[in-house]
């Protein structure tokens, strides 16, 4: 043991002695030779407040939990709601609380009962006062009636033989002095309740002064431990206490008191300025709130309990040309279309920041034509430099290492609102495709282009309870108009056994000689004959193809 550090030693010294429990935890400051403080609370937040504060007890002021209800302090809580209150008080922090008990809500039974669901909930003591139910605050009016010693006696007598662990403590409050009956009576209660078997005893008084508290202390000599709670006598040095011998301070309500001025204050300022400006740098951070309440330890236990969610991809195709606003009309014209300005940030980013806002960060974009301008952060690019002489599904096939998991697939030149990409995401279907049923995108003038057109096996009705599933038949964009059932969207969602079809299909077309020329209709149509390609419609102006000026003019209205 030599060699062993002081500090070391120190720590095993102190680990050694400290309690095993909360209710031990309580005794060791009730019984402690040295003064002892305990801090008010009245809910979860403030109880996790006074641990943080480095107290090393809180006390569950009932008049501050009450008033945190909006109710009096006179029992207008029942003690069940009570109970409620300190459960969550008792889960908020470690320390061990002493609860405000007020005269046990009712005689010795409801004692024995309130006494045993304490303990039961690490509650770790109780205070009960001897005054009659339902209770009147200490400092309301004069002369407040006393109960019988016997009969009060008798509820320390309940409470104890009714608590589970033998460290429970129960403090006998006397109100003799409060009430105007004197030092004898005080005294006289005082021996009688610890005869009882009360283990501390708190002496009350609302003076300004600490006298009498200080005479009761003389007088009575140190036969139990001492409890003050000097609200009224607060300016008395605690120095005094200390050389009283008194056991337990108690600051009984004032952070419920500082909690009532900073709202008054705070709330009186936003509704005077209308705005939030000259308050928000003196009240506590959103971060605060997150942190106090444990939010870090949930994101831990959700890494920990929680099976690991499978990450959302999304491919972009974006590989074909032509600015709708630069110079000329066709696809060699201007920048790469993805590449258009959208009221300061281009089409493609646009698109990006929609299915980032639906959780589906892991992007990849196949660019082709003047693939150096398309540029993006946080986004994989894949390159289709084939792409004067190949079709869509060659752009899908230079990215097929990315469809893995859970996949969305987009066009790279539409845009569409976010409800839309999230009922794609809730759907529980293996592919599921977006069509517009309304005949057409959001588009100002005709497309230039052909349009994916769509045949189902059930046509969109409209009615709010007609919910059975539409399933594709044929994409193509000659299908004449009477036999089409909507307009695909540029948007589809694969599940992972989806993306795996997608694949295979993907596969398929190439053993075949046809990937190089195939578009997307005809991928989707071959893989709808070999499984369910399920169709969810919409209508409205919830998407835009942008393919010429009037497109982009919408484009910058469009959100």
């Amino acid at each position: 043991m030599g060699d062993v550090a002081p500090s070391a030693l120190r720590n095993l010294d102190s680990a050694l002695r400290a309690p095993a429990t909360r209710f031990a935890a309580l005794r060791r400051e009730i019984e402690s030779p040295t003064l002892s403080f305990l801090m008010e609370a009245h809910d979860g937040l403030s109880a996790k407040i006074v641990e943080e504060a480095g107290f090393r007890g809180i006390w569950a002021s009932g008049l501050t939990m009450s008033a945190a209800l909006g109710l009096r302090d006179s029992n207008e809580a029942s003690w069940s709601q009570v109970l409620d209150v300190l459960e969550y008080m008792a889960d908020a922090t470690t320390l061990p609380i002493l609860v405000d008990g007020d005269t046990g809500h009712g005689n010795f039974n409801n004692v024995r009962r309130f006494v045993r669901k304490l303990c039961e909930r690490g509650l770790a003591g109780v205070c009960l006062e001897d005054k009659l139910f339902p209770k009147t605050n200490s400092f309301i009016g004069d002369g407040q009636p006393l109960a019988d010693i016997d009969e009060f006696c008798g509820r320390i007598k309940a409470g104890k033989d009714s608590q589970l662990d033998d460290d429970f403590v129960l403090v006998a409050r006397v109100e003799a002095l409060v009430s105007g009956r004197g030092m004898e009576e005080a005294l006289r209660r005082a021996e009688a309740y610890h005869r009882a078997g009360a283990d501390a005893i708190l002496i009350h008084s609302k003076q300004s002064t600490a006298d009498e508290i200080f005479t009761f202390a003389r007088h009575w000599g140190g036969r139990a431990p001492l409890v003050i709670v000097p609200t009224m006598y607060y300016a008395t040095p605690t120095e005094l206490f200390r050389e009283a011998g008194i056991s337990t301070v108690i600051w009984a309500n004032h952070l419920l008191r500082a909690a009532i001025v900073a709202m008054r204050e705070t709330a009186a300022r936003i509704r005077q300025d209308e705005s939030l400006v000259r308050v928000e740098g003196q009240v506590a951070s959103v971060k605060d709130i997150f942190r106090l309440v444990g939010n870090a330890e949930l994101e831990q236990a959700e890494k920990r309990y929680l099976p690991a969610k499978p990450v959302t991809g999304a491919v972009v195709l974006a590989a074909s040309g032509g600015d709708p606003g630069g110079e000329g009309a066709g696809p060699g014209a201007g920048r790469p279309k993805c590449m258009v300005d959208i009221r300061g940030r281009s089409l493609l980013a646009t698109l990006v920041h929609t299915l980032r806002e639906s959780g589906i960060h892991d992007v990849t974009v196949v660019r082709g034509y003047g693939k150096e301008a398309v540029r993006l952060g946080g986004v994989r690019m894949v390159d289709n430099d084939r792409h004067a002489e190949t079709g869509e599904a060659w752009s899908l096939a230079c990215a097929r290492d990315a469809i893995r998991g859970e996949t969305v697939l987009a066009y790279g030149d539409v845009l569409f609102r976010r409800y839309v990409l999230d009922s794609l995401l809730a759907s529980g279907a293996d592919v599921v495709l977006a069509v517009d049923a309304s005949g057409g995108a959001a588009r100002q003038e005709p497309s230039p282009g052909p349009s994916d057109l769509v045949v189902a096996d059930r046509r969109f009705s409209g009615h709010f309870l007609d919910d059975a599933p539409a399933h594709l038949r044929r994409m193509a964009s000659d299908i004449p108009p009477e036999e089409a059932c909507g307009e695909w969207m540029g948007l589809a969602r694969f599940s992972a056994r989806g993306a795996e079809w997608l694949r295979e299909e993907i596969a398929a077309l190439e053993a075949e000689g046809l990937l190089e020329t195939a578009d997307l209709p005809l991928l989707l149509t071959r893989l709808a004959a070999r499984h369910p390609v399920q169709i969810l419609y919409f209508t409205g102006p919830c998407w835009l193809d942008v393919d010429t000026l009037g497109d982009l003019a919408a484009a910058r209205n469009f959100g």
